[in-house]
């Protein structure tokens, strides 16, 4: 008999595929989370402009490069922990969950300290003390597939952080060493629906990386996603030819634009547009039943105000909140604004009216 454990990373007849949440995002929920920003964070305005094109674009998350595994050491290697600080910053401004590279087991606690997901690179897929290290960051964490790792290989590594205690394991595919020269990378858009098969772990593709080239990213995501991708990364600068790294393989604005529409991910914008419009519309229909209720009590002599009614109004709907998953403070506080305000709408409209009947009855 074997004495192999039973591997974590693999699917049990019962298992479904894991859900990976970092803040809001959910990565295997049958949703399609984009991660998009800057291969490298160059500069506060270089990154909080291409935070504001991917967060206007409908990306969930933003992604950076603080610290850059450059194959020359002569090639720009990234901003460090000022870098981690900006990234910070630009995705406390757009609301974007933010993911950057660690490399060194030490900057593990520095790195998770300001992003809400770790990204291990393909070139540490097995950095084995690394990936001991952010298991025990309790982070959501980005598992990259090597260059030249098999798909075994890759499942074990993210093994290492599952054995660490850290179940929030996202697998990326973002292409591997071949004899081919025409892209950076050869994306194995086959493995995507083999790991699937095999693991319960989320896998996303990187089109960015398995490319090289930005002409070939939209192809190359529409095909991820074909196969039943759970998510995607890819790489946007306000400038790409003036990057200080991997420009070529960097979408500019319109490009991202073009992307995001390609995939569908725009329409779900314009639906959450239509929403809200539906309940600004909604809102002034609230507003005006309001009115004919006013109207009604004062032609009956009754106060415009009725604390038990509204009381009773916030208990049912904060009880409702809660079934629907949505915070019961928030719904209420929310609805005491518009009680609130149709208050005060009643009060502006209807008082000239009530001091006009007044004076029409003592013939003033």
């Amino acid at each position: 008999m074997s004495s192999q454990p039973a591997l974590k990373s693999h699917r049990n007849e019962d298992s479904t595929t894991t859900v990976v949440r970092v803040g809001p995002v959910q990565f295997g929920d049958g949703s399609y989370p984009v991660i998009a920003g800057p291969c490298a964070i160059e500069s506060e305005a270089q990154m909080m402009r291409t935070a504001g094109i991917v967060a206007r674009g409908g990306a969930s998350m933003l992604r950076g490069g603080a610290y850059k595994p450059r194959t020359s050491p002569y090639s720009f290697q990234g901003l460090g922990p000022e870098g981690l600080r900006i990234l910070e910053k630009a995705g406390r401004r757009t609301g974007l969950p933010t993911v950057s590279e660690v490399m060194e087991p030490a900057d593990v606690d520095l790195v998770a300290s300001h992003v809400d997901m770790l990204q291990v690179g393909s070139r540490n897929m097995q950095n084995f003390a690394l990936l001991r290290a952010v298991a025990r960051s309790g982070k959501p964490i980005l598992l990259k597939r090597g260059l030249a790792a098999t798909v075994d290989e890759w499942l074990l590594a993210a093994e290492y952080i599952l054995d660490g205690g850290n179940a929030q394991v996202v697998l990326c595919e973002r292409g591997i060493r071949t004899f081919e020269t025409s892209t950076r990378n050869t994306l194995d858009i086959g493995a995507v629906p083999v790991v699937k098969a095999i693991s319960h772990l989320p896998v996303t593709i990187d089109p960015s990386h398995a490319s090289g080239r930005r002409d070939l990213i939209m192809p190359f995501a529409l095909a991820g996603r074909a196969v039943g991708a759970d998510g995607m990364m890819v790489e946007v600068h306000p400038e790409p030819d003036r990057a200080l790294s991997d420009g070529p393989q960097q979408l500019d604005a319109a490009g991202f634009e073009q992307l995001m529409e390609a995939l569908g991910i725009v329409s779900v914008r314009e639906d959450i547009d239509r929403i809200d419009r539906q309940i600004l519309r909604l809102l002034a229909q609230r507003l005006s039943r309001s009115l004919e209720i006013g109207q009604a009590k004062m032609a009956r002599g009754l106060p415009l105000h009725s604390p038990g009614r509204e009381a009773e109004i916030l208990a049912g709907l904060a009880a409702e909140a809660e079934g629907s998953g949505l915070d019961p403070q928030v719904v209420r506080a929310l609805f005491e604004t518009i009680l609130h305000q149709s208050r005060r709408a009643q009060r502006h409209s209807l008082t000239p009216l009530a001091a006009a009947a007044g004076r029409s009855r003592t013939g003033a």
